[in-house]
């Protein structure tokens, strides 16, 4: 079973309201994927195939419970997630 801050639509990768709030309070927390740093401002659906690969191996080598902290980094760093995969991490963070 995932948390779900109260007052969660449930309906957004990560949940805008926790975003905001981690946002403003917390510095930005890396998972061995600095690398991904080049791919900020890319939009999601503009991912080449090798590119997609980058972001699952990232996925793929975390543990469950970092998925949306990992979720959460990447969109303070203005990296969006490959469409591609979006179904991916959230099989993880449901």
């Amino acid at each position: 079973m995932s948390y779900r801050p109260e007052n969660c639509c449930g309906q957004h990768l990560v949940c805008e309201r926790e975003a905001l709030l981690v946002a403003a309070s917390s510095e930005i927390e890396y998972y061995d994927d600095e690398e991904l740093d080049r791919f900020k401002g890319v939009e999601p659906d503009m991912y080449d195939d090798e590119a997609v690969e980058e972001f699952r191996e990232v996925l793929y080598t975390m543990r469950p419970n970092e998925v949306s902290g990992w979720l959460r980094s990447l969109q303070l760093r203005a990296v969006n997630l490959p469409v591609q995969i979006v179904d991916e991490a959230l099989m993880f963070i449901d």
